[in-house]
């Protein structure tokens, strides 16, 4: 077996790769005390796990780890701790016939030199689709009987990339901009103008009102409402509440609001559910649910229930 100065100066004699050691971030870490190997040399050790790569062969590849290797692989939720566990992951991933490059690299070097780790950024040209997958990784390297091999391998896709990818040319609100949508529509109670009020709804809006038994399903009919409920000159401020936000044209507001009715000062407690879409370039309301708090409602009617069994006794 050839020793790891032989394997690096022949890997490193590669121009394309001793450009990238020029091009790579670099750090030290751990004993002062000479060291049995250098940062360039613990760069080199991942040309030697991506030649065993390009082998295609996994048994190649699996053997680069060392005994008791542990493997966190990019696209495997299952730890692979046995050379066994390690070549079946490499039986699937060698198909789509990978070749690496050391996009960032920052190096620690402990212990004399009796351990390294090599973490950063690298980047897979997949030979049998040319799709380029980019993926952080951290390898630690330990000699094992003359050899530095992978004593841990932690390879995860870029974060950022796989976060929910939002709709060419949807809207989105935030949680605070949704909330805020709650204003437009009590800016508009304020006016005092029915017609306002409505067009805060959305074409095909409905509302399950708060003091009104009918479900209005049309302009007209939520109009038809807000005729009489702003004769008492409501105004309203959540107090608690929910939102759903950040998906396409669509967000939800529930909670709890309260009203104080300026014709006569009383103030009334209600549950919201408020449902907003994105329409005509505005967002507008198109379900809204309000009803009394029902604890109160249920405690009124038990002592009525009990006034009337004392009054027709």
């Amino acid at each position: 077996m050839a020793s790891f100065g032989t394997a690096f100066l022949r890997t490193a004699s590669r121009s394309s790769k001793q450009q990238l050691f020029q091009t790579t971030a670099k750090r030290s870490f751990g004993s002062t005390l000479p060291s049995s190997i250098s940062e360039s040399e613990v760069q080199g050790l991942f040309h030697l796990w991506n030649d065993a790569l390009a082998t295609g062969n996994s048994d190649t590849v699996a053997k680069r780890y060392g005994n008791n290797a542990l493997l966190l692989p990019t696209v495997s939720d299952t730890p692979r701790n046995s050379y066994e566990s390690i070549k079946d992951y490499f039986d699937n991933f060698l198909t789509k016939q990978p070749q690496g490059e050391i996009l960032e690299s920052y190096v620690q070097i402990g212990d004399c030199g009796k351990w390294a780790q090599d973490n950063g950024i690298y980047e897979f040209t997949m030979g049998a689709t040319g799709d380029k997958v980019k993926g952080r990784y951290t390898f630690v390297y330990k000699e094992e009987d003359g050899e530095w091999k992978i004593s841990h391998h932690h390879s995860s896709q870029m974060p950022e990339e796989i976060e929910p990818k939002k709709a060419a040319g949807a809207s989105y609100v935030n949680a605070e901009e949704t909330r805020a949508l709650f204003d437009l529509w009590n800016d508009a109670l304020a006016t005092l103008d029915p017609k306002k009020v409505a067009a805060r709804y959305s074409k095909d809006a409905i509302l399950l009102p708060t003091v009104s038994d009918t479900p209005r399903t049309t302009p007209e009919a939520i109009e038809d409402y807000f005729v009489h409920f702003l004769k008492s000159k409501p105004q309203g401020v959540i107090e608690s509440g929910v939102t759903i936000s950040d998906e396409a044209n669509w967000a939800k507001d529930a909670g709890v609001y309260e009203f104080t009715m300026g014709a006569t000062g009383d103030k009334v407690k209600g549950r919201y559910s408020f449902v907003y879409v994105f329409e005509d370039g505005e967002w507008k309301i198109a379900h809204h649910h309000s009803s009394v708090m029902p604890e109160g409602v249920l405690a009124a009617s038990t002592k009525l229930a009990e006034v009337e069994k004392i009054v027709s006794a």
